[in-house]
């Protein structure tokens, strides 16, 4: 039955994040370890371990996040889904009630008339509870109840003998206590049998990952997310969070549930488990005590946590069906920029070491950290990471600070991060104070997706040795369209041709005039943009010497459909219907070559764009 959780990558900014919480509370020192039970006094007080499990497995540990210690009272929720499922519900609430009593764990708070305890979280509630479990002999009732939490823990657990025998030793309280329900009945017969198995209940020893990996199973409605084993039923999960919201912190619950706002349970052994419904679960074990027998670094980790990381489960973020709404690299998805054949070949071979997230809803811990993992997975090779906000609503705090991290590991890597459609001023307005001043080269912000691809690219081609297109050809033998010709179909066709010269910002074509002409550009860049109808335009590509357009005019005609604007100083060569009819009299493999080198450049877009597609749609 025993799982190992995979650990997460040493990179991960939730890690990075865990250990920085360590760290900042090791010298809190506050607090004494539980003496009441000799053994416990016994504890190494200085142990301290942070683990976070999502619902769907990733586990998140850092210092003595496998130290075992007693669960004492975080056993308490667990019992009593478990006696909720042996006995039913209105058996279980026969013998304990669900109200708050505000007093500490060990007080004797009975409800007038009845004696029935206020709540299962308190001892009084937990000892009844203990009476309920089922099973036919004290060993079956044992089985039963360690069985149960050893499906939480998703691994066998046992009970720590000296820690048992001490709490059954001087547990004269619990024992009365025991009697006084047997005076109410809500111990039926013998209190002893209920006594002894709520005392081997405190002493299973468990690890602070065990905790966060039970809380993990409460999130994901009863089910372990590292072993798939159900716990509990889902219909019995909400009863057993609702105590722990209400009751779960004894007469600290109101202000945990103020500050923290999370579902949690404390014990005296130093634990503490606290669960975000539907998301993860929080263990953390730091044996000094409050005078209410809370774990004082561990409520100020989970303080921190939810603080920090936006975790208090009345602030739920906006739903999205996923983070992630695309997820690409250059391998199949390029910039509008039309390359030559040197650079396209090269970003072909390379375009897998650059990743595009396309992200979309609330950014916060929750629906961030599955895109930091899977960032952190993939990370071998990769040398550009993009991503694009464009559908992101919302950017908390937390999410700011970890993809600060996030952009740092990636510097440490070598790698460049490309942030594309921020809203800025809204989105992210903090990243720049928290991320190191040593990384600020190693990221960069983009008005487009497609900008911000091209920056990719550009960035790739820098690294492995591709040159930009050259400014300008020397001749119309090194055209594209001119592949295969002769020296004298070269000679036929350039005087047939059409000189035009533009300025920067002058526009060669516009959108609704008629085609009249396939142009072969020779010097500088020419972009395609369509006007938006929020303002502003779209590119739609970027051609540079060596490249063409306007196609339809020597086959169709028509009008156009787009502006084509020179962004530099261009020299370009124009071919009318006209010209090109009369070298199609005058010399037919001429206009073959043509025609064939436009089938080529046509099919090769067109392949493109089937790849994109099939990228977008995967």
């Amino acid at each position: 039955m025993t799982v190992t959780p995979p650990r997460a990558s040493a990179a991960s900014p939730v890690q990075a994040f865990l250990q920085e919480l360590l760290e900042r509370f090791k010298p809190l020192r506050d607090g004494a370890v539980a003496t009441y039970i000799p053994e416990l006094a016994k504890v190494d007080a200085d142990g301290f371990g942070i683990v976070i499990a999502t619902v769907d497995g990733q586990v998140y540990e850092v210092g003595d996040s496998r130290l075992p210690f007693t669960i004492q009272s975080v056993s308490k929720p667990l019992a009593y889904g478990v006696a909720l499922e042996d006995r039913g519900p209105e058996r279980v609430a026969q013998a304990v009630g669900v109200e708050p009593s505000g007093e500490a764990f060990n007080s004797i708070s009975l409800e007038p008339g009845t004696g029935r305890p206020l709540n299962p979280m308190i001892n009084a509630g937990a000892i009844a509870v203990a009476g309920l479990i089922g099973g036919d002999t004290p060993a079956a009732r044992l089985e039963r109840l360690i069985g149960a939490l050893s499906a939480y823990a998703g691994r066998e657990l046992a009970v720590d003998e000296a820690v048992f025998a001490s709490e059954r030793d001087t547990g004269h309280r619990n024992r009365a206590i025991g009697h006084l329900l047997r005076n109410y009945g809500i111990v039926d017969g013998d209190p002893e049998p209920a006594l002894e198995l709520y005392f081997r209940q405190c002493a299973v020893q468990v690890s602070c990952r065990d905790l966060a990996l039970m809380a993990a199973t409460l999130a994901g409605g009863g089910v372990n997310p590292i072993s798939g084993e159900r716990a509990v039923s889902a219909a019995t999960v909400p009863s057993i969070l609702s105590v722990m919201t209400t009751c779960g912190i004894y007469d600290f619950t109101g202000e945990w549930v103020y500050r923290v706002g999370l579902p949690a349970k404390s014990g005296v052994g130093g634990g503490i488990m606290a669960v975000l419904p539907g998301q993860l679960g929080i263990g953390v074990y730091s044996p000094r005590l409050d005078p209410r027998g809370n774990s004082v670094r561990g409520v100020a980790v989970c303080a921190a946590l939810s603080a920090e990381l936006g975790l208090h489960f009345l602030r739920p973020p906006r739903v999205a069906l996923a983070t992630v709404r695309a997820h690409y690299t250059l391998a199949e998805v390029r910039s509008r920029r039309r390359r030559p054949p040197a650079e396209a070949a090269l970003l072909a071979a390379h375009g897998g070491a650059a990743q595009v997230l396309e992200l979309q809803g609330d950014l916060r811990f929750a629906t961030l950290e599955p895109v930091l993992r899977q960032v952190a997975h993939s990370a071998a090779g990769r040398e550009c990471l993009l991503l694009d906000f464009k559908r992101v609503n919302h950017a908390d705090e937390a999410a700011t600070r970890l993809l600060a991290r996030l952009i740092d590991d990636c510097a440490a890597r070598g790698e460049q991060v490309v942030l594309t459609r921020v809203k800025r001023g809204e989105l992210l307005a903090g990243l720049g104070q928290e991320v190191d001043p040593r990384h600020a080269r190693a990221y960069g912000f983009q008005s487009q997706l497609d900008l911000g691809i091209e920056a990719c690219e550009r960035a790739l081609l820098a690294r492995h040795g591709g040159s930009h297109a050259p400014a300008r050809l020397a001749s119309l033998a090194e055209h594209r369209l001119c592949a295969g010709a002769s020296a004298d179909e070269l000679t036929l066709l350039e005087a047939a041709l059409q000189r035009r010269s533009l300025s920067a910002g002058q526009v060669l074509m516009r959108r609704g005039e008629p085609s009249e002409a396939l142009v072969l550009l020779m010097r500088g860049e020419l972009s395609v943009v369509v006007p938006l109808a929020q303002g502003g335009t779209r590119r739609l590509a970027t051609l540079s010497a060596g490249m063409a357009l306007g196609e339809s005019a020597l086959l169709a005609g028509g009008r156009r459909s787009a502006d084509v604007v020179a962004d530099t100083e261009v020299e370009a060569l124009a071919l009318t219907p006209a010209a090109f009819a009369q070298i199609r009299r005058d010399c037919p493999p001429l206009a073959i070559c043509l025609l064939h080198n436009l089938l080529a450049t046509s099919a090769e877009a067109v392949e493109r764009l089937t790849a994109e597609v099939a990228a977008l749609e995967a």
